[in-house]
């Protein structure tokens, strides 16, 4: 189902080691590969002199030293930390560097579950949420953080998680994405903070920009993101599709229908695929086209309505 998809998943590095990718963009990796975030989360470093710096990812004192260690040689320092969403992954990080920076923290807000999403019956997703995290400035749709070096446009782009912003670089046109649209893989939308239907309002909203690159949260850059993203919204269509036709087929519940549409699908990922199913059906409830035998949790009993 995913081969409709250009993925690209040629992506070396070395954890820890600053490296250049654009005049104005470093971009240090996490060791903290796996399932989900690939070879790593990408920390981003933009401008020069005062700097910002996207995503520091996890709680990892030895990747907060990395970052700071590639400001050395300049004499740089952080002024701005800004965080596309609150994944352990992704912003816990940003403790640790305000701690020892004094930077200003920039993000959509706290942790947080989607509008009217129901439970997902899975409580240990929550593991994945950082609770703890709080921006000192919140951010919404078209604000602008700037300096002397860079300029970001808040692109909102929930769906991933509710308070997911992508952050838009004016000087090259280029999209930090997060985890909304990657070069190795599509996002996970898990609910309750997943929700599908803003996820692809997100990815309508990114196919109507003239972005030139995404520098995403894991893997390499996007270098078409047009037609990538293009390629997203076909690929989540032929999903709900394939749901639909294993509803028509009897199917009855997500169990029923996760190996009869993701095919060969390693077993480390079957609970992620059965949460995005989740999520599509949650979608489809809410448009009318399907029903479940009460709240739509992984364990009901979907049919079409």
């Amino acid at each position: 189902m995913a081969d409709e998809i250009p993925f690209n998943r040629d992506f070396d590095i070395v954890h820890g080691l600053p490296e250049a990718v654009s005049p104005r963009v470093r971009r240090v990796v996490a060791a903290n590969p796996s399932h989900f975030t690939f070879k790593g989360t990408c920390t981003y470093i933009v401008g020069s002199g005062e700097v910002a710096v996207i995503d520091p990812g996890p709680a990892d004192g030895a990747h907060i030293a990395a970052i700071l260690d590639a400001l050395k040689p300049r004499g740089e320092r952080v002024t701005h930390i800004l965080v596309t969403h609150t994944h352990k992954d992704h912003s816990p990080g940003a403790r640790l560097l305000k701690e020892r920076t004094g930077a200003t923290v920039y993000a959509s807000g706290p942790h947080m579950h989607g509008p009217g999403a129901a439970p997902s019956g899975a409580p240990t997703l929550d593991a994945a949420g950082d609770m703890d995290f709080a921006p000192d400035i919140r951010v919404v749709h078209g604000d602008v953080v700037a300096a002397d070096s860079f300029s970001f446009e808040c692109v909102f782009t929930p769906g991933h998680t509710a308070n997911h912003m992508a952050f838009a670089l004016h000087e090259e046109q280029a999209l930090f994405s997060g985890d909304h649209v990657m070069a190795w893989s599509t996002s996970v939308v898990a609910p309750p903070d997943g929700n599908m239907g803003d996820y692809m309002a997100s990815l309508d909203l990114l196919a109507k920009r003239a972005d030139r690159v995404y520098w995403p949260g894991h893997g390499g850059p996007v270098a078409e993101p047009a037609s990538h993203v293009r390629a997203f919204i076909a690929h989540r269509r032929m999903r709900e599709a394939a749901i639909l036709n294993r509803l028509k087929a009897g199917d009855r519940t997500i169990a029923e229908m996760v190996p009869r549409i993701y095919e060969g699908l390693p077993p480390g990922l079957a609970a992620a695929a059965g949460l995005s199913v989740l999520a599509h059906l949650q979608d489809l409830i809410g448009r009318g086209i399907v029903t479940s035998d009460g709240p739509p949790v992984r364990a009901a009993a979907f049919r079409l309505a």
